[in-house]
């Protein structure tokens, strides 16, 4: 099975796939993201009878989109696939889902997905 995760807006979107089965899911995260992304996680996949363990790769949508949402999102699907030790792949724009999958049927693993903001940081200068 394979987890899709969009954290790029204040709803966050999951979907497992299953061969040509797919199930999926929106949870209206807003700022309760990084207290219950995991939390919300384990109930999908237990709703869907899965566990984490069950997964045999991982895609994550890597931007653009909120900053605190691509960080959150990519920190916690980073932190499963190091510690399961799963295939994890990012992607970007309308087709990243199309784009993930493919990846990860054609065997790949990024190790670590990175965000991609769009646009470079703007840093205010300092007042003094």
């Amino acid at each position: 099975m394979i987890l899709l995760l969009d954290t790029s807006t204040p709803i966050c979107k999951f979907t497992l796939v299953e061969g040509d089965n797919n199930s999926s899911e929106e949870w209206q995260a807003d700022r309760r993201l990084a207290r219950d992304l995991l939390k919300q996680l384990i109930a999908f996949l237990d709703t869907n009878n899965c566990k984490i363990s069950d997964l045999t790769g991982l895609g994550v949508f890597m931007g653009p989109g909120s900053f605190t949402g691509l960080r959150i999102g990519l920190t916690v699907l980073n932190t499963i696939a190091d510690s399961e030790n799963i295939p994890i792949v990012g992607g970007k724009g309308e087709a990243w889902e199309e784009e993930v999958l493919a990846k990860l049927r054609a065997g790949q693993d990024d190790k670590i997905v990175l965000p991609f903001y769009g646009a470079g940081a703007r840093i205010t200068s300092p007042k003094k």
